[in-house]
């Protein structure tokens, strides 16, 4: 039966808490997962949390630190001591304990990384904290299974079991020579059924997937995504074997920046959270706001260069439509960019820029026809003149248009220049297209209609 951590479940671990119950609460808590008990820290404020922290045993608490949110963990960390810190960190992989380290104020990282008992682990961390943020290094774990290609399979299996100790998960095997350049990798059941004096060199397999430490994230996870990997080796520039890097940490990485791509989308410059402070929220979210005035005043000046439109008892009603033309630009822009921004992200958008120009244009034409009719047949309904009912769909039919292509190639234009599509959308598009819409509603009127 799944857990379910219930008002009456809290209420009794605080209880046991406010008593400093800690046996209490290890036999509470001990056939509980650590994503159970995850969940049940955020629920806690940050004393109670720091006392049941302390009050297990790392193995469990150290998998249940890195479930949680960066802002509830680093509260909870300000409480430990850096022994403490340090005993969570030897029982993390070495990617895991590296994040927590970096989350760490500079003078806190030198008293954890010294409580460390297992030299090789800090130093594998220390290690990890030098390569760039947004890079393989930055990604990977050094715990793998790794054989040279020179053992025989019976010192192979006996070499296996020394270094699968120290793995938690044992998803690939891989092949070095002896100077640990990365050779290929060994599949299990090879290994299984080959004598126990063969040679690896005669049995593992050549061809491997893998990156180097420079990597951008965003091309490892393209890679691991395409040939369905459960984790893929970094290497450094000589081709030695460094590290690898597994799934659940590219899917942590995409969920990350679909958040971010979410936020850009919304007309929000930088990664919060719905309990940071007002300060933060409104440095976040003012910048695009003032996009959008400006974009709005913009508009304003547009509305006043056809002012006469007003004095016109017979067009001052294209006014009223001036929301719809502004929304059908945006909404059309919104969408043609949320789908070029996607294929960015997924590495689908290939061939020529003509061929996709002619596709968004033909696209364009079919729903600015199909609107354009059902604002024809609206303005049948309503008895107003035919040339006023084409000049509305018209001009919708061409701000259709106008705006598809600008939700396209916006996107891709920024790509290329190395700025992150998702920006082209939400306000950025919304407030453009805008007054690329209201401009040509009223030039296309003054065309057609003559004021």
């Amino acid at each position: 039966m799944q857990f379910q951590l219930t008002a009456d479940y809290i209420q009794k671990v605080t209880q046991l808490i406010a008593k400093k119950d800690g046996n209490a609460l290890r036999k509470l808590l001990q056939d509980i997962h650590f994503a159970d008990i995850a969940e049940l820290l955020e629920e806690l404020n940050s004393k109670e949390a720091t006392f049941l922290i302390k009050s297990l045993e790392s193995e469990i608490t150290s998998e249940a630190l890195m479930e949680l949110d960066e802002d509830i963990r680093e509260k909870i960390l300000k409480r430990l001591s850096p022994e403490e810190i340090a005993q969570e960190l030897e029982e993390m992989d070495t990617d895991d304990a590296a994040d927590v380290v970096a989350e760490l104020d500079d003078h806190i990282q030198k008293k954890v990384i010294d409580n460390i008992e297992d030299e090789e682990h800090a130093s594998d961390i220390v290690e990890l904290l030098t390569y760039d943020e947004d890079t393989a290094g930055a990604l990977m774990a050094k715990e793998l299974v790794q054989v040279k290609e020179s053992w025989t399979v019976a010192g192979c299996v006996r070499e296996m079991r020394r270094q699968a100790e120290n793995v938690t998960r044992v998803h690939s095997i891989y092949v070095t020579d002896e100077e640990g350049k990365l050779k290929g990798r060994l599949s299990l059941k090879d290994l299984l059924t080959a004598s126990a004096k063969t040679h690896i060199s005669e049995v593992y397999i050549p061809k491997v997937d893998y990156v180097t430490v420079d990597t951008e994230d965003e091309e490892v996870a393209r890679i691991m995504q395409k040939y369905d990997l459960e984790a893929i080796p970094v290497v450094d520039e000589n081709g030695v074997l460094v590290g690898r890097i597994t799934i659940d940490d590219i899917v942590d990485f995409i969920k990350e920046e679909a958040e971010k791509d979410y936020q850009m989308a919304a007309g929000i410059s930088q990664d919060v959270e719905a309990d940071d402070s007002i300060f933060q929220l409104t440095k976040a979210r003012l910048p695009w706001l003032v996009l959008g005035l400006f974009g709005g005043l913009g508009s304003v000046f547009i509305l006043q260069g056809f002012e006469s439109i007003m004095n016109n008892p017979e067009l001052k009603t294209l006014f009223f439509f001036t929301p719809l033309i502004a929304a059908m630009a945006g909404n059309v822009g919104v969408q043609s960019s949320a789908i070029i921004v996607q294929g960015l992200a997924n590495d689908v958008v290939k061939g020529s820029l003509f061929n996709r120009l002619l596709k968004e244009v033909g696209l364009a034409l079919i729903n600015g026809s199909v609107l354009a009719i059902l604002v024809i047949i609206f303005g049948f309904f309503m008895q107003y003149e035919l040339e006023f009912s084409l000049t509305i769909a018209i001009s919708m039919l061409t701000v259709i248009i106008i705006a598809s292509l600008i939700g396209t190639f916006v996107p891709i234009i920024l790509d290329k220049r190395g700025i992150d599509p998702a920006i082209a959308t939400g306000p950025f598009i919304t407030t453009s297209n805008d007054i690329f819409g209201i401009f040509l509603f009223f030039y296309i009127s003054k065309i057609i209609l003559g004021f």
